[in-house]
C-alpha cells in the first residue's frame, strides 16, 4: 500500500536526504508548508484572518535528541507567542506543540522536561490572549501526552488535546474527557499504527470517526473537527444541530493548502474554520505523511516534477 510505504519513509533519513535533494521539492512543500521563518506564517495568519479564517500555528520539528533541543523548541514558541501578543492576534491564532519537540521521549525525565517546557508555553499563550492546542503523535506517546494535558489545563484550561479515531482506544479517552470543557481536536490520524492498537481499513476507520464525531458533540466537550470530507462535515454539521450546538460551540479545522475553496465557503455559511498552518525548516516528516494521506497529494507531487523535467 502506498501510504504504508510513504509513512516508513517519513522516518527514513536515506529517503529524506533522496526527496530533499530534487530541486522542485521546496517549490512542492510550499503548497503545505508556510514557510521557513515565523514571518512567513505570520503573515499566512494575517491573510486568513482577514478572510474570517481562525489559524493554529505550528513550529515543525519533532523527537529532539537532547534537551537543548527542546529548550530551543521551546524558545522558537515564546518568540512566536511574543509575536503574536504584539499584533493582538488573539485566540483567532493560536499554536500546535508537537511534546515530542520538547523532550518526551528523552530517557532521562522525558515526561517532567516536556511538561515543563509546554507550562512555560502555555503561560505565554494565556499572556497572549491565546490558547495552545498539545498534538497527538504516535500510540506510544498518547498516555503521556493526555496526562501532560490533563496538568496543564489545571494553570490554562484552554489547552486543547488531540485524539485519532484509527486508534481503538480513542472512545474511551473521549469518555474521560466527556464531563468537561475541554478543547478537543479529532483527526482521523496519519501515524501507520499496528493492527493490536489501531484500525487498518478506511472503512473502519470512518465509522470510528463518525461515532467519535458524535460522542463529543454529545459531550461537554468542545469538538474541533478536523477533515477534509464533506460527508465527514455533513455528519458533525448533523450531529452538531441534534445536540443544539450553535457555531460558537464547536469548529472545523482543515490543513493549509488543503481545500481552501471548502474553507471559505463554509465561512460564508457561518461555520468557524480554523487552519493548521505548519512553518519551518524541519518539514521533511509533516510533508510525506501528508503525501501519505491522500492520493491527490501524491499526484500533485508527481506532476510537479513532472512539469520540472
Amino acid at each position: 500500500m502506498l501510504s504504508t510505504v510513504l509513512n516508513k519513509a517519513s522516518r527514513s533519513g536515506r529517503a529524506r536526504r533522496a526527496v530533499e535533494a530534487v530541486p522542485i521539492t521546496r517549490k512542492v512543500v510550499a503548497r503545505f508548508v508556510a514557510g521557513a521563518e515565523q514571518a512567513a506564517a505570520l503573515e499566512v495568519a494575517r491573510d486568513a484572518a482577514a478572510g474570517g479564517l481562525a489559524t493554529s500555528l505550528d513550529i515543525l520539528g519533532e523527537g529532539v535528541s537532547d534537551i537543548a533541543g527542546a529548550r530551543r523548541t521551546r524558545d522558537q514558541y515564546l518568540a512566536l507567542l511574543d509575536a503574536l501578543a504584539s499584533a493582538g492576534a488573539g485566540p483567532a491564532t493560536e499554536v500546535s506543540v508537537k511534546l515530542s519537540a520538547l523532550g518526551q521521549a528523552l530517557p532521562d525525565r522525558g515526561h517532567q522536561v516536556a511538561l515543563d517546557l509546554a507550562a512555560e508555553i502555555c503561560a505565554a499563550a494565556t499572556a497572549a490572549g491565546t490558547m495552545v492546542t498539545l498534538d497527538m503523535e504516535d500510540h506510544t506517546t498518547v498516555d503521556s501526552t493526555l496526562a501532560i494535558a490533563n496538568e496543564l489545563r489545571r494553570e490554562h484550561p484552554r489547552t486543547g488535546t488531540v485524539l485519532q479515531s484509527n486508534l481503538r482506544r480513542t472512545a474511551g479517552d473521549i469518555a474521560d474527557l466527556a464531563a468537561d470543557p475541554v478543547r478537543v481536536r479529532l483527526v482521523k490520524g496519519a501515524y501507520r499504527e499496528p493492527a493490536s492498537v489501531a484500525y487498518q481499513r478506511k472503512v473502519e476507520v470512518d465509522e470510528a470517526y463518525r461515532a467519535d464525531v458524535a460522542r463529543l458533540m454529545a459531550s461537554r466537550c468542545y469538538p474541533m473537527v478536523a477533515t477534509h470530507d464533506p460527508a465527514m462535515i455533513e455528519v458533525a454539521r448533523r450531529r452538531a444541530r441534534e445536540e443544539g450546538r450553535g457555531a460558537s460551540d464547536w469548529e472545523l479545522q482543515m490543513l493549509y493548502g488543503v481545500r481552501g475553496d471548502l474553507q471559505t465557503a463554509l465561512v460564508a455559511e457561518g461555520h468557524q474554520v480554523r487552519v493548521y498552518v505548519p512553518f519551518g525548516e524541519e518539514w521533511y516528516p509533516y510533508f510525506m505523511r501528508r503525501l501519505a494521506e491522500r492520493p491527490a497529494n501524491v499526484a500533485f507531487f508527481l506532476k510537479a516534477l513532472a512539469r520540472a523535467s
